[in-house]
């Protein structure tokens, strides 16, 4: 396809943001004045290799010169269309930028818990299993920093778990409770939930399991009675995980039923079979009990999949979008903001958290300037809401470089 020059200049020239600067490192071999102790460059470059003992090639020389000189002597290469001069200092890049992350961007995970102090994750460092005083304090501490958005994501007891799993109804269950504290002391914060019965499975699944089988229809008829029961409770945003079929229009016409017509579904519309959810099931003690979530979760391997089951979702009501795991899946995020109107949304999962932290600690990467990349990277590609651990962290790093 063919890109007039004027799109690919302002494309290429247009910076992103956050973009982590390299540190300044001063080598003798550098061409430009000013940095440590170094002489001016001569722009002539005229004698610079006379003493170097061997013939050296010299691009201004010949019938068919590859640099050329301007009327100063000096070297020039004939480029008129320079991308770099929309580089060349932070006010020309932040006035070109194209994505810009802010805290209202992001919807931040909290593990909960019913004990009376906090646990570490320890596949997930950085990041606790919170007790209510903790949660309050979390999210007040948050709000502050511009984060607007929470997610609830319980670890609940072993003997409360069913195969119906029934507790994840339960008005007096951690996240119905939770829901209460947090609408009545924070009102303007907005409350997601997480709709799937692994939580509240004996059988470590999202659904409820028969000979093996995760059974679509029954599930979905619990899903809807967790999402009502959510609501009830103040949820604004309800977000079905399961993967199931049909539970988006399901859970829609429950909601609407029952008065909430104004509560959103976030869909988990893209949710993949993936490896990098390892940390989570840590923290909620939720691994599968057997097998695996293939099949219902889609197959990394495919893409069109995933445009099929956005078109599904909208159809059925959903009001956003969500693909998950977020980094590995870039163009499937591309691809829905690409086909689809509605908000979409990267989730930044425990496996991506993880791998960051690890690589921190080794003293591999920067974790800031990695970290408000890697949320970068999010917004480029299309999401509109990034899910992410870090959420408080980069909102306080925001804050601190003055960027909101």
């Amino acid at each position: 396809m063919k890109i007039s020059a004027a799109i690919l200049a302002l494309t290429v020239a247009s910076a992103t943001a956050f973009a982590p600067s390299a540190p300044s490192v001063v080598s003798k071999t550098t061409l430009f004045g000013g940095a440590g102790n170094m002489d001016p460059v001569d722009p002539t470059m005229n004698g610079i290799d006379a003493n170097l003992g061997y013939d050296a090639f010299d691009p201004t020389s010949g019938d068919s010169p590859a640099v050329s000189r301007n009327n100063a002597g000096g070297v020039w290469v004939k480029q008129r269309a320079r991308p770099r001069r929309n580089r060349k200092s932070a006010g020309v890049r932040a006035m070109v930028r194209e994505n810009i992350v802010t805290p209202a961007n992001f919807i931040y995970p909290l593990f909960i818990h019913e004990e009376d102090h906090n646990t570490e994750i320890v596949s997930m460092p950085g990041c606790q299993r919170h007790c209510e005083e903790s949660m309050m304090k979390e999210i007040g501490e948050a709000l502050e920093l511009g984060v607007k958005a929470f997610v609830l994501f319980p670890k609940v007891d072993d003997a409360l778990k069913t195969n119906l799993a029934c507790e994840a109804y339960n008005p007096e269950g951690i996240v119905h409770r939770s829901i209460r504290m947090i609408k009545a002391k924070y009102p303007e914060a907005i409350v997601c939930t997480d709709v799937a019965l692994d939580p509240y499975s004996d059988q470590g699944h999202d659904g409820v399991v028969e000979n093996g089988v995760i059974l679509n229809d029954i599930t979905v008829n619990q899903l809807c009675k967790q999402a009502v029961s959510q609501a009830r409770a103040g949820a604004d945003i309800v977000a079905p995980s399961d993967m199931q079929d049909g539970r988006v229009k399901a859970i829609r016409d429950a909601l609407d039923s029952e008065g909430f017509t104004n509560v959103s579904i976030l869909s988990y519309t893209a949710k993949y079979a993936s490896a990098y959810y390892g940390p989570f099931r840590d923290a909620l003690d939720s691994h599968p009990g057997f097998g695996d979530k293939k099949t219902y979760q889609q197959d990394p391997a495919n893409g069109r999949e995933a445009l099929i089951e956005a078109a599904l979702d909208a159809e059925e009501g959903a009001d956003m979008l969500m693909v998950k795991p977020g980094m590995p899946y870039l163009d499937i995020i591309r691809r829905l903001k690409d086909a689809s109107d509605l908000p979409i949304a990267a989730y930044h999962v425990s496996g991506e958290y993880s791998m960051l932290k690890a690589a921190v600690e080794k003293g591999w990467l920067d974790e800031k300037d990695v970290v408000l990349e890697t949320l970068t990277c999010f917004k480029r590609a299309g999401a509109d809401i990034i899910l992410t651990y870090y959420a408080k962290q980069a909102a306080q790093w925001m804050k601190e470089d003055g960027l909101y």
